[in-house]
């Protein structure tokens, strides 16, 4: 046995998406924890499995089966409670991408303390902002002096933080991890009784990107792992005993999409590629060296990707191709089809959700579109009153609970009551984007509920506009949004980073716009170009469409 998919399923192999979405079953036990249940029983039953295999860009690099990963998720758990952690203790993991994340991260399964990562580009006020909202007990983060002092000049406004815990070299006032770690028992029992651990006991805390107000702490309970079966064995059609690459940091929720739980219930080993700064063709290297057989990534990545002549590498491993996070232009799918072959596989879901829009192995994906209703979700597009949107209507993407949450939905925002009762208002959960469903039920994203342009009557998708412009040869990347009008209500206003070796100009201003009014509806084109060398953007790379329009208008007002 390599795949503990039987474990949860009734059925594994479908023959249609049709099939896949009625006759999908998905169970779980009563206590379910994906540290024992998932990693020790590959330890049991396959203990030299391949689980993680992690490298960085100074050609270090560790292979760890799961019996490995056990043992060393049991002494991680086993160190963390002589520290004084307990059940339902919060702990923020500030790792990157090493491979001590997957310790800390099983041994706070273990314990049923709650794991909070966090991205390592968090300012000594962001750190607060989340030791405070989250009632943090302990951080463990690498032994970056940088880093290290933004977590320090946060503890005086951090009441709640006990302990500072390195991984690497020793700091003066921080604990040691590896001075410890080899002294630790190998076995750690898993805990019965008064700290027992159960199903809806609160597993994971996600902070969001924040695009448009402050991060909010999106809780998840211990079956949350099993919701991302489909995200990795339907999704992004991950292997039986091959590798697959999730590029995303652990300090954003993607990571779970792609670098632990759906992959390794599916028998499918993790790669996780430490860079410190993203290089497409040192990334192309590690695919090709690494054998990695299917690879998840941002729209962005693979733009930079195509840019590179790719069949300098050998891809021949390669399969299956995805990305998620921001809509994916259709000359970036184009392309990358063109040099490799695969066609790029789109999905959709958040921090709150897993997998919910798809494109699946039996569906032909149509480029631009986010795909099909997940299995377990009831996906629709609504009006702003409530009613069903008709074919090509824009609305708000919401799911329906008439028949219960779908696995690995989130449990609620973490201690905010009011904002959790209005996004489930309705007995939905709104989602807060905006799509449109074609007459074949693939569903395109337009996006976010504010993000929408109202011109003279028209509802204009940014990322429509977006997708436009992005094929002019002068533009990198750019962000399209609406600028208060008298007349018009609103028009359209395109922010531009030029291509390397392309100057802003007002022709070149005036040549785009033509461009655009060539390649679509002349009320979508663009009567506002601004020139920057960089867009606002979220720490998780996300761009603030909202801080373009605050901007705008601030300069409105004193103009």
């Amino acid at each position: 046995m390599s795949t503990l998919l039987n474990d949860f399923l009734d059925r594994t192999e479908f023959d249609s998406y049709k099939e896949l979405r009625h006759h999908f079953s998905l169970h779980t036990p009563s206590e379910f924890n994906f540290a024992y249940d998932v990693v020790d029983k590959y330890a049991e039953i396959d203990p030299n499995k391949e689980a993680l295999v992690w490298c960085d860009d100074c050609d270090e690099e560790r292979f760890f089966s799961f019996k490995e990963l056990s043992v060393a998720s049991q002494k991680t758990a086993h160190y963390l409670t002589s520290l004084g952690i307990k059940k339902g203790d919060a702990v923020m993991l500030i790792l990157r991408r090493r491979y001590e994340f997957w310790f800390f991260l099983l041994a706070l399964h273990r314990i049923g303390a709650i794991a909070v990562p966090a991205t390592n580009m968090l300012t000594t006020k962001d750190i607060e902002y989340r030791n405070n909202s989250a009632s943090i007990k302990v951080i463990v983060t690498l032994d970056e002096p940088a880093l290290q002092e933004q977590v320090e000049s946060a503890l005086p406004g951090s009441p709640t933080v006990e302990t500072l815990i390195t991984v690497g070299s020793d700091r003066n006032g921080w604990e040691s991890f590896y001075k410890e770690f080899d002294k630790q028992p190998v076995e750690f029992i898993r805990p019965s009784g008064e700290s027992a651990i159960h199903n809806s006991d609160i597993m994971l805390l996600y902070f969001t990107s924040g695009t448009s107000s402050y991060p909010k702490m999106v809780q998840h309970d211990y079956t949350y792992p099993l919701g991302h079966i489909v995200t990795a064995k339907y999704w992004q059609n991950v292997e039986e005993n091959g590798r697959h690459l999730t590029i995303a940091e652990t300090g954003w929720a993607k990571a779970m999409w792609g670098k632990i739980y759906g992959q390794w219930i599916a028998g499918c080993a993790v790669f996780t590629y430490d860079m410190l700064t993203f290089i497409p063709g040192k990334l192309l290297e590690k695919i090709e060296k690494y054998k990695i057989t299917s690879f998840c990534a941002p729209p962005t990545a693979y733009r930079y990707l195509v840019q590179l002549d790719m069949s300098k590498y050998d891809l021949s491993h390669l399969h299956h191709c995805t990305t998620a996070g921001e809509a994916l232009p259709v000359e970036v799918f184009n392309r990358f089809l063109k040099k490799t072959g695969i066609f790029l596989k789109e999905g959709y879901g958040q921090t709150e959700l897993t997998l919910t829009i798809g494109n699946y192995p039996w569906m032909n994906p149509r480029p631009g579109s986010m795909g099909k209703p997940a299995p377990g979700y009831e996906i629709d597009i609504v009006h702003p009153n409530g009613m069903p949107c008709t074919t090509a209507e824009i609305g708000e993407i919401v799911v329906r609970l008439n028949n219960g949450r779908p696995f690995g939905m989130f449990a609620g925002y973490y201690r905010d009551q009011k904002l959790t009762d209005q996004v489930f208002e309705g007995n939905l959960y709104h989602t807060g984007d905006t799509a449109w469903r074609d007459e074949d039920g693939y569903i395109w994203f337009v996006g976010r509920t504010d993000d929408l342009i109202k011109s003279a009557g028209y509802r204009i998708s940014p990322f429509e506009v977006e997708n436009v412009l992005l094929q002019h040869p002068a533009v990198l990347e750019c962000a399209v949004t609406g600028i208060d009008d008298k007349a018009r209500n609103q028009i359209v206003k395109a922010t531009i980073i030029l291509a390397e070796g392309y100057i802003a100009t007002k022709e070149l201003s005036i040549d785009i716009q033509a461009f655009a009014k060539s390649n679509s509806a002349p009320y979508k084109c663009p009567r506002l170009i601004e020139f920057v060398s960089e867009l606002p953007k979220t720490i998780s790379g996300k761009i603030r469409r909202v801080a373009i329009r605050e901007k705008d208008r601030e300069a409105i007002l004193h103009a």
